[in-house]
């Protein structure tokens, strides 16, 4: 099997696309889009996946939860990767378009906030971080020394991150929040920023030592009291980090007989260990 990976940083690009590719015809090249979450690990399956499997190519691309379920919509995709379940007006349009559904819950994944390295605090409860991102708090000085203004680096509307933390905090984003395309351009944002505060998967940066260069992950006093790091593996084991959740893949049912081969590798036992060493979690 001849394979090519083309990969472009996400920082300057939308999305992020990769092919994995061999001498494929239709009834064996998948389209997978979606949640920004989900990219890494949908990678490392996909590779995997083909080195088994030399009649597939698989091209992945990242954007967020909205984009893959929108591409789905249009025909433009076999499997929308997605870190939220649909809405009720997605529901909706895939009735309208008369298109069935299959969801696989396939993996867990927790969301992490991070802040630049040199930010004093090492925690935050989930009323300072709730008034945070809505914007009423707009300085560091109520939590630490520092006298700086706090700029937020967040999502954009169709990334189910956002809708996310949205809903788990009960608030409205401050309108003052950058809307960014990803995790990496986050990343890279608060590196540069000591005032900057965002989030992002912690499955996107729990296995690369590289990405949390110049950051801290924060850890979250939950309502007992108890501060939780999303890097913690026991603690998301336990059901113990504020912000954990599912992540889901959604298939039409005329592309199930296409992508079952790869969604059963995913759920066996070489998928499962990929998922954990991949810095993601299995659902038991």
């Amino acid at each position: 099997m001849k394979k090519h990976i083309f990969g472009y940083p996400q920082i300057f690009l939308f999305s992020i696309l990769i092919l994995i590719q061999s001498c494929a015809d239709s009834d064996h090249a998948i389209k997978m889009k979606g949640s920004d979450t989900e990219v890494n690990l949908a990678v490392n399956l996909a590779e995997e996946f083909s080195k088994e499997n030399a009649d597939f190519s698989i091209a992945i691309s990242g954007g967020g939860s909205g984009l893959g379920i929108t591409a789905l919509l249009n025909g433009q995709a076999d499997i929308a990767n997605s870190s939220r379940p649909l809405t009720e007006d997605e529901i909706d349009l895939f009735k309208e378009k008369n298109i069935p559904l299959r969801t696989v819950v396939f993996a867990e994944d927790a969301t992490a906030f991070v802040v630049n390295k040199d930010n004093p605090i090492d925690s935050i409860n989930l009323k300072d971080l709730a008034e945070i991102l809505d914007g009423k708090q707009d300085f560091w000085s109520k939590l630490s020394n520092s006298n700086l203004p706090i700029t937020i680096y967040g999502r954009q509307s169709s990334s189910g991150t956002y809708s996310f933390v949205k809903k788990k905090l009960k608030i409205k984003f401050s309108q003052a929040a950058k809307e960014m395309t990803g995790n990496s351009q986050i990343l890279e944002s608060v590196k540069l920023d000591k005032s900057g505060i965002g989030y992002v998967g912690a499955g996107y940066i729990s296995q690369n030592t590289n990405v949390q260069q110049g950051i801290k992950v924060l850890k979250i006093i939950d309502k007992t009291n108890t501060a939780v790091s999303p890097l913690d593996q026991e603690a998301i084991r336990q059901n113990r980090y504020y912000f954990q959740r599912p992540l889901f893949q959604f298939i039409p049912e005329s592309s199930w007989e296409k992508v079952e081969p790869f969604i059963s590798f995913e759920k066996n036992a070489k998928g499962k260990a990929l998922i954990e060493s991949s810095g993601y979690y299995v659902i038991h």
